[in-house]
């Protein structure tokens, strides 16, 4: 039987910390980080009965990862500005880059193609390339919004819309690779990423593990970069003043 006082003990205290330094500095949604630890609790508790029951089997493993990418496209279109032009321009971004980067892998029987391998390499390839696919939205909306005279400017001298964009466009696409850029650069530096730790717990030998999370690592870098570039050059052709995403 797990002892779980301790868990709920070091989380409840974690939130605290979480929370005060927000509600000091009267920052706003300052119980943001307090609901996401509850909200991510919960949900991990009903995954972790739920996988118990499917992680062996193919067609419950492939209907998981479907529900997976469904929630982060809906919450990456949402952090863009909720549409569903929106909502089906993520999906394809995402849809193109997971697939094809967890095609390369299991191609090249660099990971076995058995179920338990496929949920874990895709979750956190979808997870990743739902943050990137955030990032580069919102901040090329933003930076269009912020530069919206430079952008009328271009216009006004005759350039297309693709073409008055295009350095806010590689600039976003840059700066939404950067939190993944260092990530992977620091890894076994600075930081040790939970698929290697986890693996190592599980009994993996260490250099298993490095091997496993090199793989994963490759494959959050090609599945942003193409989920960034997608979402880039469908939203680059801008003629009206974008509103600042919420």
């Amino acid at each position: 039987m797990i002892d779980l006082a301790p868990t709920l003990l070091a989380v409840a205290v974690l939130m605290v910390l979480a929370w005060v330094p927000l509600w000091v500095f009267r920052a706003p949604h300052r119980f943001a980080p307090v609901l996401a630890i509850i909200r991510g609790a919960f949900q991990l508790a009903v995954i972790s009965l739920v996988l118990g029951g499917v992680i062996t089997s193919p067609t419950w493993v492939g209907v998981a990862l479907l529900a997976m990418f469904t929630v982060a496209a809906s919450t990456a279109a949402r952090r863009i500005g909720w549409s569903w032009r929106h909502f089906a321009l993520v999906s394809t971004a995402m849809g193109a880059g997971i697939l094809i980067t967890v095609s390369v892998v299991f191609a090249t029987g660099a990971i076995g193609f058995t179920p338990r391998y496929t949920l874990a390499i895709g979750g956190i390839v979808i997870g990743n390339a739902m943050s990137i696919a955030t990032i580069a939205g919102r901040r090329f909306t933003e930076s269009v919004d912020d530069q919206w005279e430079q952008v009328e400017g271009w216009l006004a001298l005759g350039a297309t819309p693709r073409r008055a964009t295009q350095e806010l466009s590689r600039r976003t696409i840059y700066s939404a690779l950067i939190p993944t850029t260092d990530m992977t650069k620091t890894t076994g530096l600075v930081t040790l990423p939970g698929a290697f730790v986890g693996a190592i717990f599980g009994g993996v030998s260490p250099l298993a593990a490095g091997q496993f999370q090199i793989i994963v690592l490759a494959s959050i870098m090609a599945a942003g970069s193409i989920t960034a570039v997608i979402i880039i050059w469908v939203l680059a052709p801008i003629r009206i003043r974008p509103g600042t995403p919420d």
